[in-house]
């Protein structure tokens, strides 16, 4: 390596033959690179809490005798009716495909990831032997193959199964013992035929798929398109326990290049069979993220290469072969150049990372922010600055993030936010295009969201139109999911430990997008906690009461920003403010004081008037409150969040009486709540009750308490 980078002659002519064939091959493969459109990586999906068959059909293709009914996918008929229940089978796809590969057939040079969570409920009839089973599939087509009852679950007949025409993947799980099979009780992976590739039996789990009692099964399927690995998680639950979480450890793990498998474009769902034996196959609650790859052939992609330059170096590198080994001798240099003003070990670092989006160039962001313009800035925060841009060669908006901190603590902030957020996928998260270090500067570039923050519409003055009723409702659903998404379905625990409205962005069709992962930190999925050295960093009003005592940060402080945003989001309040709200200094007092009284629906946002959902804006307040409580194991989880807000379960019990809560003494507070890093003061603090209280503590003390904490 030293002698390839050594000072080349003066005279390229001097050059050995093969040293110029190097110097050629660098360059074509530079040009390449240059001219190669690198698409930036997005993600598309769904989710169904429940299901309503007066909407989903829309969106949902049932192919019958499978029906949406009583809020579930019923992939084999229900019971109920003069139905024929026997040798039934049926699909139910998502009306969308999904484009799952790029490049040729024969050497695709991209496979797309994908997640999907989904809660299934399998039961024999009358308690009788239940038969055949229920699978995931991914199909070249919606279409329901004739005579795949029985053991062909849906997937296939005895004319087809086993081609490889059929494109066929699919997760099964059987309840019926074939020839072919292991047990009666078991799932495995089937590709293009209900033969199994792989199967695990489950009585060593501790799963019967089809109890005589009412077992609700989670499953979650991940597949890594880099990696080509699929993995399969699984719980069970029989409703009388809270959701319990994504479990550590895959139930199935395999090795598969879906791009050998399926059609390039393709369609995700479920079917299902009966045989002589019968059996319920339902599913009640479905999400799915699939990675968006560009559209179109690696050759459509390519058209907007110059012809001229490709011609140029198919047939003019002979007669120009000593200009081209200047030009790379002199390109090579002033990459050298460059390198030596970048940071050798963030940038090695950065080159490490699984899934690592594409590196911009300093120049190109200059030139995008008109120099990172004041004219130009989107916000700014304790960690830096954001700019709108304009990448005029590709004709898109994007937001630049630049660190403004000192040069040791930017790149420790720098590096956090793209080690968390680069392997992120989900369509309610703010999507990541790109990365720059170059001249001193750290940059992350994301999509710009046209209708900017969300506290920007809430927090506005009469210039701006009240945002409406269901673009609250929709915003508040979306965090949900991406909360959801962080802490139960992604492969790690991710606590974003910064959520607030100014944290989340509006697209053009006011969908909530969560960003700003500055303070977002990974944890081990054994964990339950992540401990910051210097203090709890956060927003006063967004910070759960038991950070500041364990210095801690959890999923269940997380989830208290979150009851904070959703009243806020109802409210059109801020959740702290020094001139309070009718003696209380804190928003969640404030609502807790009129769920007391009976008035609850007094504190949603006056500029609303009546165009509201009186009964959505009621479960809304409550499930703020239930988020705000000041116990965190009584917080609800972010499965039981996410079916609370689609209507499948009730708000928890909010008792009327909130316990005082005394904090510590902290750094002071701007205007608006913002303090860097609050002291730890574990010693100095206390509480004035462990738990609920009936007693009644009067505005006047509350008051009186919220004038002695740090404010």
């Amino acid at each position: 390596m030293g002698r390839a980078l050594a000072p080349l002659p003066a005279n390229p002519t001097s050059l050995s033959l093969l040293l110029l064939l190097l110097l050629l091959l660098l360059l074509l493969l530079l040009l390449l690179h240059l001219f190669s459109p690198l698409q930036p990586v997005e993600a598309l999906g769904f989710q169904f809490g429940t299901f309503n068959p007066s909407t989903d059909y829309d969106t949902l293709a049932a192919i019958g005798p499978a029906v949406i009914n009583k809020n579930a996918l019923q992939v084999t008929p229900d019971s109920i009716g003069n139905v024929i229940l026997t040798n039934q089978s049926g699909r139910i796809l998502y009306k969308q495909g999904f484009k799952l590969w790029d490049g040729p057939p024969e050497a695709p040079t991209k496979v797309a990831s994908f997640n999907t969570s989904f809660v299934i409920n399998i039961s024999p009839i009358k308690n009788g032997t239940p038969g055949e089973g229920l699978a995931f599939i991914v199909a070249p087509d919606p279409n329901l193959p004739a005579g795949s009852f029985g053991g062909y679950l849906g997937l296939t007949n005895a004319t087809t199964d086993g081609h490889a025409s059929n494109h066929l993947l699919a997760v099964e799980f059987d309840t019926f013992k074939q020839d072919y099979d292991p047990d009666a009780n078991h799932i495995g992976l089937d590709i293009n035929s209900v033969v199994s590739n792989q199967t695990i039996p489950l009585a060593d789990h501790g799963f019967d798929l089809a109890p005589n009692s009412t077992i609700f099964f989670h499953v979650w399927i991940e597949y890594d398109g880099g990696q080509n690995l699929m993995e399969v998680y699984m719980i069970d639950e029989d409703g009388s326990t809270p959701t319990k979480p994504k479990p550590a450890s895959p139930i199935m793990t395999a090795n598969l290049d879906m791009s050998k498998v399926v059609n390039q474009n393709s369609y995700f769902g479920f079917a299902a069979s009966t045989g002589d034996n019968l059996e319920l196959n339902c599913v009640l609650s479905w999400n799915m993220t699939v990675e968006e790859l560009p559209k179109g052939t690696l050759e459509e992609l390519r058209k907007g290469t110059p012809a001229g330059l490709v011609i140029g170096l198919a047939v003019g590198i002979p007669a120009a072969a000593l200009g081209l080994a200047g030009a790379a001798a002199l390109g090579i240099w002033a990459w050298l150049r460059r390198a030596a003003a970048r940071d050798p070990n963030i940038v090695g670092t950065l080159k490490s990372l699984p899934g690592m989006p594409r590196e911009f160039k300093f120049r190109d962001l200059k030139r995008a922010t008109e120099n990172f313009d004041e004219g130009n800035k989107l916000g700014q925060g304790g960690f830096g600055v954001v700019y709108k841009g304009v990448l005029t060669a590709e004709n898109r908006q994007v937001a630049v993030k630049k660190f403004s901190r000192d040069q040791l603590k930017s790149k420790d902030d720098f590096l956090a936010e793209l080690t968390i957020i680069n392997r992120l996928r989900h369509r309610h998260l703010v999507p990541l295009l790109g990365w720059c270090h170059q001249n001193g500067m750290l940059l992350l570039v994301y999509d710009h969201m046209p209708n900017g923050s969300l506290d920007g519409h809430i927090f506005c003055g009469p210039e701006r139109p009240t945002l409406e009723w269901s673009h609250r409702l929709k915003i508040v659903a979306g965090v949900a999911s991406a909360l959801h998404y962080l802490h139960d379905e992604f492969d790690q625990k991710v606590l974003h430990r910064d959520l607030k409205a100014s944290n989340i962005m509006l697209d053009s069709n006011f969908n909530a997008r969560l960003g700003d992962f500055g303070l977002a930190r990974a944890i081990d999925n054994e964990k339950n906690s992540y401990a910051e050295l210097e203090g709890v960093p956060g927003t006063i009003g967004y910070i759960a009461p038991e950070c500041f005592h364990t210095g801690k940060a959890t999923r269940e402080s997380d989830i208290f920003g979150f009851g904070a945003v959703i009243l806020e989001v109802v409210c059109g309040q801020r959740p702290w403010r020094r001139a309070g709200f009718d003696g209380f200094q804190f928003l969640a007092d404030w609502v807790w004081s009129l769920h007391r009284d009976g008035r609850i629906l007094e504190a949603v946002d006056g500029r609303l008037g009546r165009d509201y959902a009186v009964e959505e804006a009621r479960r809304l307040l409550l499930l703020g409150l239930a988020c705000s409580h000041p116990i965190a194991a009584e917080r609800p989880n972010t499965p039981t969040i996410v079916q609370i807000l689609s209507g499948s379960v009730e708000v928890p019990h909010v008792p009327p009486f909130k316990p005082a809560f005394v904090w510590p003494s902290a750094s002071p507070l701007n205007e608006e709540g913002d303090t860097t890093h609050v002291a730890t003061l574990m010693a100095s603090s206390s509480r004035s009750g462990s738990g609920w209280t009936s007693r009644y503590v009067s505005k006047q003390s509350d008051a009186g308490y919220n004038n002695s904490s740090p404010v």
